[in-house]
């Protein structure tokens, strides 16, 4: 199998393959002397790539030192990356068969998987047909989750890279920040939920925390008694954010265990105390007839869907942790049997707590909140923190990380996972102050769930990209090469613009009613129920077509360029660069 080195190209001023990286020779590793522009004094500064170590001359020394102080050690200059961008060496490969199901059963079993069916059922379906809603939906989801992770599984790279070889360098970044801004939204709140288990824990342990008096104002849409509770919550999450994703399989192994059984425990206390037969949800069918159950079933499974594209998107954000290229292939069956499996629990759960409390609670943290008896104050707190330990979880892999993913791609100087994620934590439970979104701001929690109008498309290229038009062979090191192959004009494959595009302006219309009080149009709004295949679809397919017919055939390589390991590091082929770029 070839694989290439990379050699600067006069005329071009690109990149192109041209030998075999092996050949390079071990002393070509070298330490790259550049020189920069320093913005303080305009005089010229000499440091060394990969030392710390500069030479500087005029006022420039205190912005040195504190641009020193932030600067990551393994960062690199020419390529524009760090050791958390780059693909994952062998011995952090760690993540199995099981972990990947383990993974996605925690993530599931979850408060936000025994609310699923609420919205579903709200719509006018019932019991059943919200249960092959969902179970479709992440069927669905589950399916996309796996393809696009291939690419993680296959070059060990994060979805940042992958984004480069369809969008190029400079439109790649706007795709990774639109990724990043629905990570941070998410990771607060998720955060705010993780708090909501806290508080039910403290409730538990101390009942007189129902009284505890609120010195904040009605205007701050939270109160003392919950921001003691999300307080809790996040500085138990921070260190968790410094231990790095390839270690904490054991906390999943945790979740995993714990939630099922909370939530197995529910369920039976509520069928012991209320029953089945008598209860309404189980008795209840479609509210809805003809074509308006149709398109209510469209519009949930859209909704459903939607919440798992950003999932399907940064997939090599976890498989490229995959201890083998299938190890992730678990993840087909995990996420739609556990999200089944949570929803009939939370169904069972609602239509027992409309007999024991006189109304319907979708919330399991609600519920173990009635349990007020000593033993029932136990069983709540193990509810309680088996949920909280699926929060914790939750937020760090499916928002935290993503988010770090892609900070560490747009400033991959200074930012690397475990940076990214304690920026993510800050701005998403801070920044963006959760519980005045979720308490006055309903048209931007809908603008956010309706985030799939982009992150579809998106989707599509990816996959169309990596198994239509390159046929999943990427040149690895060329992905790292600011200047390579994968730059395309100007940083900008106009290509993958004008397939977004297509996916996503005609969904457009149908959007904008539901963040407005702009008066819909019912085809329109039947166009955006079907949001995910059409944006996905058409974005997939035009892409393709458009390659064919205008081909970026500097991009094509006749064989996958891998990692070389044990080998050959990226270090060698920058001094390799380096030494090519200054003969020539």
């Amino acid at each position: 199998m070839t694989r290439s080195s990379i050699n600067r190209h006069p005329a071009a001023c690109a990149y192109t393959p041209v030998s075999d990286p092996r050949l390079i020779p071990a002393q070509l590793k070298m330490t790259e002397s550049k020189e920069t522009y320093n913005i303080s004094t305009g005089a010229a500064v000499d440091y060394d790539v990969g030392s710390t170590t500069a030479v500087n001359s005029g006022n420039g020394g205190a912005l040195h030192r504190i641009n020193k102080f932030f600067l990551l050690d393994s960062a690199s200059q020419e390529r524009y990356s760090n050791e958390d961008l780059d693909p994952v060496p062998p011995e952090k490969r760690t993540w199995n068969a099981r972990h990947y199901a383990l993974f996605w059963i925690s993530d599931h079993l979850s408060v936000s998987g025994f609310r699923s069916a609420a919205s579903v059922m709200a719509v006018g379906l019932s019991w059943r047909m919200a249960l092959l809603c969902i179970a479709l939906a992440n069927i669905i989801q589950g399916v996309f989750i796996v393809i696009n992770g291939v690419v993680g599984a296959k070059y060990h790279i994060p979805f940042s890279i992958q984004a480069r070889a369809s969008f190029g360098y400079y439109l790649a970044y706007l795709m990774i920040a639109m990724r990043m801004i629905v990570a941070i939204f998410w990771y607060g709140i998720q955060a705010y939920t993780g708090a909501e288990c806290v508080q039910s824990m403290i409730f538990a342990i101390w009942p007189s925390f129902h009284n505890v008096k609120n010195h904040l104002p009605a205007s701050a849409h939270i109160t003392t008694q919950f921001m003691t509770a999300y307080v809790i919550y996040f500085l138990f999450c921070l260190p968790l954010h410094y231990v790095g994703v390839h270690r904490v399989k054991w906390l999943f192994l945790m979740k995993a265990i714990a939630t099922p059984i909370a939530s197995l425990a529910i369920m039976g206390w509520i069928v012991h105390q209320a029953g089945l037969g008598q209860n309404s949800l189980f008795n209840q069918g479609n509210t809805v007839q003809g074509s308006a159950l149709g398109w209510a079933f469209m519009a949930s499974l859209y909704s459903n869907i939607g919440s798992g594209v950003t999932l399907m998107v940064n997939a090599p954000d976890y498989s490229r942790y995959s201890a083998t290229k299938y190890s992730h292939f678990t993840t087909a069956v995990a996420v739609p049997f556990t999200a089944t499996i949570i929803t009939f629990i939370g169904v069972v759960a609602a239509s027992g707590s409309k007999v024991l409390f006189g109304q319907i609670l979708w919330d399991p943290l609600l519920i173990i909140n009635h349990w007020t008896s000593r033993g029932g104050r136990a069983a709540a707190f193990f509810c309680a923190f088996s949920f909280f330990l699926s929060q914790l979880g939750l937020n760090i892999a499916a928002n935290s990380l993503a988010a770090a993913n892609d900070m560490n791609c747009l400033f991959p100087r200074y930012i690397n996972i475990r940076r990214g994620q304690f920026i993510a934590s800050f701005l998403g439970s801070w920044a963006l102050t959760p519980w005045n979104i979720l308490t006055s701001a309903p048209a931007f929690l809908n603008f956010m769930s309706g985030y799939s109008v982009w992150l579809g498309p998106l989707c599509g290229i990816l996959i169309s990209d990596f198994y239509f038009v390159h046929k999943q062979k990427y040149h690895v090191y060329e992905l790292y090469n600011f200047h390579g192959m994968y730059r395309y004009k100007y940083g900008f494959n106009w290509r993958a613009f004008l397939a977004f595009t297509i996916g996503w302006v005609p969904l457009l219309p149908g959007f904008i009613p539901t963040v407005s009080n702009i008066k819909s149009v019912s085809g329109m709004v039947h166009l955006y129920n079907l949001g995910f295949f059409y944006g996905f679809g058409a974005a997939c397919l035009s892409y393709y077509v458009i390659c064919s017919f205008f081909p970026a055939k500097e991009t094509y390589v006749d064989a996958p360029v891998y990692m070389v390991e044990d080998s050959v590091s990226f270090d060698d082929l920058e001094s390799s660069s380096a030494n090519e770029k200054s003969s020539t």
